[in-house]
């Protein structure tokens, strides 16, 4: 016994290139012992109820390199999705008392709630260095023996060339109401998170709807703009979504986060890639090549557009610690996305100007002089740099 408390079962992370890691299990206790994804790394000092329950991060196993994990508890509104879709959490340091006004549950009901495996203990600093160095990898943990869960992260895919937006966006649409603005909006749901409805919801009324709408479902809504929800895994294999997008393309404003960013790019003609660990935490730098400023985001994507492959769009956001697209907008449509989750939560919240930016698209769209408003429009003015063109 630990002051008053069971000892944890002992347990263990393979990763599929063989490295292993100690630890002890916590959270949803699988049947078979084991549980599988591809393991990946978050720098957020703060917000892992917000980063667990965001569907971006289906299929992943999330291990958080802050070593203090649950102090403050969860609560009922902090919950970016109904429920969590990752596989697995792992943690240094699991919280055994929570401390928080706002808190009804500690982080360990969450996930037995929730039916997430999770694993502590470990050595989550050597774990995080080990994946900056090899590359995101399968991997599995639990109780079972080294050479089964060996044998399962080998046998673990991934989420490379698989469809999972299938599996977190909803079966029906969802309409909310606004909170400020007039005006229609339909948000495709490849994985939205609460934070960024909240958000839309200031601009007017939001219908949400499922990732297979087409083209025709959503102009028949009337709507003023249509906003490409931030989702998980590989954009490659969601070609018809890519095709859908296409069509909207000129017929309304369009304005994409993250995964949404990389469909819209696809509609584009443009070609994405694979990063080797991924972004994945609240204090990435990123500059805006149009205004020079240098803005702190949220990040959470394992996939990059390729600079250079988009002829007829601009490129307005470089990421400063790899120097990879963050954001683009087109010359002769109504469409811009950025990479990284200005809505940010968790995370600061530099560029919540861009739902504003959107609220403009929109107003200048259904102007009567919406040609001379889109050029003049603030963000959507001319630069010299381009997707096509480079950066400094």
């Amino acid at each position: 016994m630990i002051s008053g408390r069971v000892r944890p079962a002992a347990a263990a992370l393979v990763l599929a290139d063989g490295e292993t890691f100690e630890g002890e299990a916590i959270g949803f206790l699988p049947p078979d012992g084991l549980t599988t994804g591809e393991v990946v790394f978050n720098t957020v000092m703060s917000g892992y109820q917000e980063v667990i329950t965001d569907p971006s991060y289906a299929g992943q196993i999330i291990t958080f390199t802050v070593p203090h994990i649950g102090n403050y508890g969860v609560n009922e509104n902090d919950y970016e999705s109904p429920r969590p879709f990752c596989r697995g959490v792992v943690v240094r340091d699991l919280a055994r008392r929570r401390s928080n006004w706002r808190a009804t549950d500690d982080l360990s009901g969450l996930l037995r709630t929730h039916g997430i495996p999770g694993i502590a203990g470990l050595d989550t600093r050597r774990l995080t260095r080990h994946l900056r160095d090899a590359g995101a990898m399968p991997g599995a943990f639990g109780t079972v023996d080294e050479v089964r869960l060996a044998e399962a992260a080998a046998a673990e895919p991934g989420t490379d060339g698989i469809n999972l937006v299938a599996s977190v966006t909803r079966e029906a649409p969802t309409t909310v109401r606004s909170v400020g603005g007039a005006r229609r909006i339909v948000a495709f749901d490849f994985g939205i998170k609460a934070t960024i409805v909240r958000h839309l919801a200031e601009l007017g009324e939001v219908t949400v709807v499922p990732a297979s709408t087409t083209a025709d479902e959503v102009l028949a809504m009337d709507p003023d703009g249509v906003f490409l929800s931030n989702g998980p895994g590989d954009p490659e294999p969601l070609v018809n979504i890519r095709l859908e997008i296409a069509a909207l393309l000129g017929e309304v404003p369009v304005f994409g986060i993250c995964l949404g960013h990389q469909l819209l790019a696809g509609a584009l003609g443009g070609e994405t890639f694979k990063l080797p660990f991924g972004h994945h935490g609240g204090n990435h730098p990123v500059r805006n090549l149009i205004t020079g400023t240098v803005e702190i985001t949220s990040q959470n994507h394992n996939y990059c557009v390729t600079e250079g492959s988009i002829a007829s769009a601009d490129l307005t956001h470089v990421n400063l610690n790899d120097h990879t697209v963050e954001g683009i907008r087109c010359r002769d449509i109504p469409a811009f996305s950025v990479q990284y989750h200005p809505e940010a939560g968790p995370g600061p919240h530099d560029s919540r100007y861009l739902f504003n930016e959107f609220d403009q698209l929109m107003a200048a769209f259904r102007s009567p002089t919406r040609g001379r408003d889109l050029i003049q429009g603030g963000v959507f003015e001319g630069t010299d740099s381009g997707v096509d063109g480079g950066h400094s």
